[in-house]
């Protein structure tokens, strides 16, 4: 039987990748931080793919059955943040990824890149 948390993760992905989400990455947390065990990080082109990308994961999550407990910055597109308390989802544009750079501050955490089919590209630290 599959962790739920990480199926919660691997169908966020899958929500992502629908909407042709870019540059998708995993930012492991388990044994490093305790409010949450994985970051979904990704990039939309512009603030309507945004928004896409984070109905798409919505949507999708609550057909699953999960609800997230706090969505942030939906109105101003720039960096919706999708909280599901294990799982949360940063759907950035392009200059407000590059300009927070979670990946450098969660330096220390395994990090896994997606390719467009789901299939992990690598894992760097």
């Amino acid at each position: 039987m599959s962790d739920p948390i990480e199926t919660i993760r691997d169908r966020c992905i899958e929500h992502l990748q629908s909407r042709k989400a870019e540059d998708v990455s995993v930012i492991d947390l388990r044994g490093i931080a305790d409010f949450s065990d994985f970051f979904i990080v990704c990039t939309g082109g512009a603030d309507t793919q945004v928004r896409a990308l984070a109905d798409a994961v919505i949507e999708g999550l609550k057909s699953d059955g999960h609800r997230p407990w706090q969505v942030e910055g939906y109105d101003t597109r720039k960096w919706i943040l999708i909280d599901l308390v294990d799982v949360v989802v940063h759907i950035f544009q392009p200059e407000a990824r590059q300009f927070y750079g979670l990946a450098r501050l969660w330096g220390d955490a395994p990090i896994q890149h997606i390719q467009d089919e789901g299939v992990p590209a690598e894992i760097t630290n």
